[in-house]
């Protein structure tokens, strides 16, 4: 027990910063729709098929000014998130006007904010490097369980520490973790399996091998032939409402590179992926359809990891769940920052021994 005590403060001490950079940015992120302040960001979300048309339509008008994707308004906000190449990007309102566009994450808060998140503004490295940081969450998680269970008796939930003295932050580090343990579960085990494959894998293993999963997600081995000036872009949109007239139109993406097709997905109503999985293909010449894979044909452990991110990122549930994810990060933040400052910051000072008294003897 003394050996787990040393890792988890040492650890702890070390990572504890980074962590709770996570738990704050996820906080704030979860409400981002709700702070996003522009033109627009109010309006009722609209998915009728000519709405849809029209708006893509406008914004696909100009061949060399096109957006590499659109991602389409949601009821919570009422702009249409535009991706161009290079890190730039824009918001347009559900007409296809363009409201405002940026050169690089640095000109928008909820850009930087979300890359910092995911990626601690290193791309696949910053990524690896946070979930690696989820996985000693976890492990926190569990060695603060074990090691609260001692002290257990002792138990007070205080929103702050009684004092800000070592023994007072020690405690209240203990009691908040315990308490916050299942929320804190939750964001870590979907954050790891977000940001690193290999736990993802070896969780869904028993569902669905790694091979299988890998292979139902890669585009269909037909090469497009280079993108039109001029699609049919009404089309494309009636076609998949044709083949799923429930469905939301979520994501438009352009090719990425030549040889790719354009894809278009969709959301079913029994989705819990806010972007939805069911994924059209279309040819990036005409325009015609190539295939359209739905999202509950696909294997069982895809079915149940697109679960993780609407879990994680508190896209389900409504309000309620946003504040319960609210507090995990907000906990995270809390347990991870006196983590760090009782370390490294309050250690206890060391008294000065008293000399012993000399007794003359009589």
């Amino acid at each position: 027990m003394r050996l787990l005590d040393l890792i988890h403060r040492w650890t702890g001490g070390v990572i504890g910063l980074l962590l709770a950079l996570m738990g704050l940015s996820g906080a704030v992120l979860v409400h981002k729709d709700a702070w996003v302040s522009l033109p627009g960001a109010e309006a009722a979300q609209q998915q009728s098929t000519a709405a849809i048309v029209a708006q893509v339509e406008q914004l696909m008008a100009d061949p060399a000014d096109r957006p590499q994707s659109i991602l389409f308004a949601t009821s919570d906000f009422g702009l249409s998130r535009l991706t161009y190449p290079e890190g730039a990007g824009g918001y347009a309102d559900q007409a296809g006007r363009i409201v405002t566009r940026w050169d690089g994450k640095w000109d928008r808060p909820e850009v930087w904010l979300f890359d910092f998140h995911h990626h601690l503004f290193s791309g696949d490295t910053g990524e690896i490097v946070a979930g690696i940081a989820g996985l000693a969450g976890l492990g926190f998680v569990i060695t603060g369980v074990i090691l609260w269970w001692r002290t257990r008796r002792t138990f007070k939930l205080r929103p702050w520490p009684k004092r800000m003295s070592r023994p007072a932050i020690l405690m209240h580090h203990r009691d908040l973790g315990v308490v916050a343990a299942p929320l804190l579960l939750i964001s870590l085990v979907t954050g790891t399996m977000l940001a690193l494959e290999p736990v993802r894998n070896a969780l869904l293993s028993p569902l669905s091998s790694p091979a299988e999963m890998k292979m139902a997600l890669l585009p269909p081995e037909v090469e497009g032939a280079p993108l039109a000036a001029d699609l049919d872009w009404a089309g494309m949109i009636r076609e998949a409402r044709r083949l799923y007239p429930d469905a939301e139109i979520r994501i438009l993406s352009l090719p990425r590179q030549p040889g790719g097709l354009i894809s278009l997905r969709t959301r079913q109503p029994a989705e819990w992926l806010p972007n939805g999985r069911t994924t059209l293909y279309f040819a990036p010449d005409s325009g015609r359809l190539i295939e359209a894979r739905d999202a509950f044909a696909l294997p069982l452990g895809w079915r149940v990891f697109n679960y993780a991110y609407p879990l994680h990122a508190a896209k389900v549930g409504g309000l309620p769940y946003r504040l319960v994810m609210t507090l995990s990060g907000l906990a995270l933040a809390m347990l991870g920052s006196f983590a760090v400052w009782s370390f490294w910051f309050r250690r206890p000072r060391s008294r000065a021994r008293a000399p012993a008294r000399v007794v003359a003897a009589e």
